[in-house]
């Protein structure tokens, strides 16, 4: 037999296997029947057994970061900002100068104040002096009472003068004193808001920089009821305070850099939050290197103590839908089944622990999830022991 197509002409050599399934086929065709293909397998999944150890308790939480120190540095008189002494981004240690405001016109005011004061303290030794002498005047019956007491009275208010005076001279000074503004903490200074030669002080205390200390670093961050009820225990009901800290230990990483610090637990908040029922943790971390900024969200990983013969699969194995979190368990016949799974800590290992709803020696699919159905046949292939 020859067939043409496409301007070629190609022979078709008979084969027995061909021309027996063309009258298979042919014979089908004829009763009325289409062929039964053969069932598909089912699909291939890895499946793992859970493991049994103890694994350490560790609770994870976010939290923010905060400067140990926060300062704002604000113009406390009015004037013209005359210099800035440092620079934006520096370290500044404790009494270094940042601002002078132009001092004259406070220079003059506390010149004032002393001049009234050396006047006040000539006035009160004049008016004793009179009092001295009428009083021995008195005695004599060469002057009157009413004249004794005229002057006591002058010295008194003499005195009062003085006083006065004193006062005006130690508010001219703690005017004059804000003229220089300097960092009243050691930290990392800002950049300055406000430039050379402009108006600060007028009607309000103008913000120039802001010094943060974060060397140490706080780090906020919220637990549940229970885990409170724990870190009170520890502390024997006392507030933690620095010095005084939780020896729970503390880590905070930060994900990008995978920086790792530890810390301690110093201060739980005295209020639980109604709505979420979660109250307020903060830790104190070293900081020496300025590698963690305030306002940075880090993880947070609580530990302490050990939780014995626990249940532990590998985190990748869980899913999730709207009644929670569930396993793939393969049962009898290689039938699927949906487990509702209670979980535990997370492992840095990538397993976790479950709490409930799994069995030692149950089978539970690793890979394959999306190949698999509640209800249906798989294939299971055994993956090593755990892993």
């Amino acid at each position: 037999m020859r067939t043409v197509f496409q301007n070629r002409t190609v022979g078709i050599r008979r084969s027995p296997l061909l021309v027996a399934a063309l009258a298979l086929t042919l014979g089908a065709l004829a009763c009325g029947k289409a062929p039964t293909p053969p069932p598909p397998a089912p699909p291939a999944v890895t499946v793992a057994i859970p493991l049994q150890q103890d694994v350490p308790i560790k609770l994870n939480y976010v939290g923010t970061t905060q400067a140990f120190e926060n300062v704002e540095i604000r113009a406390r008189v009015q004037g013209e900002l005359e210099q800035i002494t440092f620079k934006p981004s520096a370290l500044v240690k404790k009494g270094k100068l940042l601002f002078v405001v132009e001092p004259e016109p406070y220079v003059a005011t506390r010149d004032r104040a002393v001049a009234s004061l050396q006047s006040a303290e000539a006035g009160l030794r004049r008016a004793e002096s009179d009092l001295d002498r009428l009083e021995e005047a008195v005695k004599t019956n060469a002057v009157s009472a009413q004249e004794v007491t005229r002057a006591q009275a002058e010295r008194d208010q003499a005195a009062a003068a003085l006083a006065e005076s004193k006062a005006a001279l130690v508010t001219a000074e703690i005017q004059l004193s804000y003229t220089t503004i300097e960092s009243p903490i050691n930290g990392v200074i800002s950049r300055n808001l406000v430039d050379v030669g402009n108006l600060v002080g007028a009607g309000e205390a103008t913000l120039l920089a802001t010094v943060r200390n974060i060397d140490p670093i706080f780090v906020f961050f919220e637990v549940d009821e229970r885990m409170m009820s724990r870190l009170l225990a520890e502390v024997d009901g006392k507030r933690p305070k620095p010095g005084n800290e939780s020896d729970r230990s503390i880590e905070f990483i930060l994900e990008e850099t995978g920086l790792r610090v530890q810390g301690a637990m110093d201060f739980l908040d005295n209020t639980v939050d109604p709505e979420t029922g979660t109250i307020m943790v903060r830790a104190v971390f070293p900081n020496p290197r300025a590698l963690v900024l305030p306002g940075v969200y880090v993880r947070i990983v609580v530990g302490g103590g050990t939780l014995e013969d626990a249940i532990v699969v590998e985190e990748k194995a869980i899913g999730t839908d709207l009644s929670g979190k569930y396993l793939y368990i393969v049962g009898d016949d290689n039938i699927v089944e949906q487990r509702p799974v209670e979980l535990g800590a997370r492992q840095e290992d990538g397993t976790i622990v479950v709490s409930s709803g799994l069995e030692l020696g149950e089978n539970y699919i690793v890979d394959g999830l999306m190949r698999a159905r509640p209800g249906l046949p798989v294939t299971p292939q055994t993956a090593g022991s755990g892993s």
